[in-house]
């Protein structure tokens, strides 16, 4: 079993930024993909940025390239979701999730761990 814990989320102006952190602990040697997904209210939960083990592969939602950046190492156990240039529309409970070997990026039913959300606010 891997354990995930989110931190780093709060209320941010319409343009600001944020760095999510995703603390990855347990088996970890059974994660070799961590992601992050959204979901806001009365919507459909979105994948947003992926990465594997080493950080040398990583994939993102159009929504978010060129604004995100993800990054970090599952074998040092911290994974992060650097947020610039955010936007109302960005407003979340952000999740990371891990997966063994998702057949996609996309594909939430490959990710078997998540954490418990944080809350990402943007105002305009």
């Amino acid at each position: 079993q891997v354990q995930l814990v989110e931190s780093g989320g709060g209320l941010v102006q319409a343009g600001g930024s944020l760095r999510l952190s995703c603390a990855v602990s347990g088996r970890t040697f059974t994660t070799n993909v961590v992601a992050w997904f959204r979901q806001a209210p009365g919507r459909e939960g979105e994948f947003v940025a992926g990465t594997n083990r080493s950080g040398g592969a990583t994939y993102y939602a159009d929504s978010v390239k060129g604004r995100f950046t993800i990054s970090g190492d599952i074998a040092k156990n911290t994974v992060y979701l650097q947020m610039d240039n955010l936007k109302p529309e960005d407003t979340a409970t952000y999740y990371c999730a891990a997966a063994l070997r998702p057949p996609t990026w996309t594909w939430v039913k490959a990710y078997t761990s998540w954490g418990q959300g944080t809350q990402v606010t943007v105002s305009s």
